[in-house]
């Protein structure tokens, strides 16, 4: 306590008091010092016994009143971690599990083992990687020397890394110390370059929020400063927006550009289809390899359903057995268990395969339709192959298409994607004959691609639906996520769909342009 001049004694002065003071003196200090120059926030720091951290919080403030600007500097250097720091006194594991081992017979493993754990486990492991120890096995198991002598090079290059001799230490040897053993590990931090701000000022005027009774009467409102009232519509802070998916950017264009062709979207909310929609209507036999455990994803619960109407599902069976109008089948006898098992869709052609069965029990008529959703394939994950992706699907349904037709289709389609050199290569497919891969000259890429695949449904698919056998179907697919990663220069499929998609790419991609060509672009490309 202070004595007062009665002889009263006033009240202590708080710590949170004296904390504003230094606060203050030291943002008097720092001002003064920008007065004169640039200033370096550390070495300011270090010169006025204050934390860096504390200076920084009190240029962050000074920068909100533009008393001061600052420039960033970033830092790195290498540190020694707790367990290294130790190693420099004592050795490292390794070496000192060498030194625990006399020399000649060696040690039983049962005694070595006793040792603290860090000598017995990590240091046993490091020795014998350097063949520095083994372990010989017999009726009593030994740990034995090979080696006479040894150096302690991790121990030196720690040494030499806490000296600031990073240059010192081999590439190899600095990874491994880093990345595998984690004896040293990278800090980081930033410094701030400090200059005088736009109303840089030796003192801060703190601003009155309120005008006062006080301020009217003794007329100090005239020379105040006061902090501005947010009236004005608009001049909050923005309101935040959500941004599109590059993936629904592109899946819209795709969608706009079948829309102007004419098509119809299929439903496609079965992500879970039974076997006999996914493969058996298509004519794809049983025995086929893509219906392996190691291609198909397989259901669990409910492992069965399957809710097509008996009298086509008999129809299909036969196709498959024996064949009809003019095909021979593939000759074996259809299981209708592995027909009704539910799987995870392998493409987006079972939800074709639905609509086409729909068509003919409706009453047939020339349609043409279109899909865009998820497949699932139990591949492995790599920078190109997901286990989940979306396809592309056009169906063409009409009374003597030809081949001709759908190469047409093609070039009109191809082109509103800004693709109008367009070459085709025979190709297999199950459920299609004749059937052609797709290859186009892109025009980002400036080179020939493979763009999708496409056919002609074959007979064996259609007839058992009910569709007349005049009637012909033309069909192409495509992914979703090739184009979009050539769209926007992404080159892992990873950096495009999943965990490790970055946010900020999400806001700021650019707009999607496909199918924004011109018409006449597209008539002298089909021409």
């Amino acid at each position: 306590a202070i004595g007062t001049s009665d002889g009263r004694e006033s009240p202590p002065r708080s710590d949170s008091r004296a904390r504003e003071m230094d606060d203050a003196a030291l943002e008097k200090a720092l001002l003064l010092a920008v007065s004169q120059g640039d200033v370096e926030s550390d070495a300011f720091a270090s010169a006025n016994g204050a934390d860096h951290k504390k200076v920084v919080g009190l240029l962050k403030s000074l920068e909100s009143s533009e008393l001061v600007r600052s420039a960033a500097r970033d830092h790195s250097a290498l540190k020694l971690a707790a367990e290294a720091e130790a190693y420099l006194a004592q050795g490292t594991p390794e070496a000192q599990a060498f030194a625990a081992v006399p020399p000649g017979a060696g040690v039983p493993l049962a005694d070595f083992k006793k040792l603290d754990k860090t000598i017995s486990d990590i240091g046993f492991k490091q020795a014998m990687q350097q063949k520095w120890l083994a372990m010989e096995k017999g009726e009593v198991p030994m740990v034995v020397r090979k080696a006479d002598a040894v150096e302690d090079t991790a121990r030196k290059y720690l040494a030499a890394i806490n000296a600031g001799d990073v240059a010192s230490v081999p590439p190899k040897e600095l990874d491994a110390l880093v990345k595998k053993r984690k004896l040293v590990k990278q800090e980081t931090w930033k410094t701030f370059t400090i200059g005088k701000g736009a109303k840089f000022a030796l003192e801060r005027k703190k601003a009155a929020a309120d005008l006062t009774k006080e301020m009217l009467q003794d007329g100090s409102w005239r020379d105040a400063e006061f902090k501005q009232y947010n009236l004005v519509p608009g001049a909050g802070a923005p309101p935040n927006g959500g941004c599109v998916h590059p993936l629904l950017k592109v899946r819209q264009q795709f969608r706009e550009i079948f829309l102007q062709m004419g098509f119809a979207e299929m439903p496609t909310n079965n992500f879970v289809e039974s076997g006999f929609w996914n493969f058996d209507t298509l004519i794809q036999p049983q025995m086929h390899p893509a219906r392996d455990a190691h291609d198909t994803f397989f259901m669990k619960t409910p492992a069965v359903a399957n809710r097509a109407p008996e009298d086509y599902v008999q129809r299909v069976r036969a196709m498959h057995e024996s064949g009809g109008s003019g095909s021979i089948g593939h000759q074996y006898s259809w299981k209708r268990s592995e027909a009704d098992k539910n799987i995870l869709r392998t493409h987006t052609t079972a939800v074709s395969a639905r609509c086409l069965h729909k068509l003919a029990q409706d009453g047939f008529r020339p349609a043409k339709f279109f899909s865009i959703d998820r497949v699932f394939r139990n591949e492995a994950v790599d920078r190109t192959h997901l286990a989940e992706f979306h396809q592309v699907e056009g169906v063409i349904c009409d009374v003597g298409l030809t081949l001709g037709d759908l190469i047409g289709v093609l070039y009109q389609f191809f082109a509103r994607l800004g693709m109008t050199q367009l070459r085709f290569k025979p190709a297999f497919n199950p459920y299609t004959e004749p059937s052609m891969e797709i290859f186009a000259y892109h025009p980002m890429l400036k080179k020939w691609v493979e763009v999708g695949n496409s056919g002609m449904f074959r007979p064996e698919m259609l007839i058992p639906m009910g569709l007349p056998e005049d009637v012909n179907v033309i069909a192409w697919g495509l992914s979703l996520e090739r184009p979009t990663m050539i769209m926007y220069g992404i080159d892992n499929i990873r950096d495009l769909f999943g965990s490790k998609m970055q946010m900020s790419s999400v806001k700021n991609n650019p707009v999607c342009r496909l199918g924004m060509i011109e018409q006449r672009e597209t008539v002298k490309a089909t021409e």
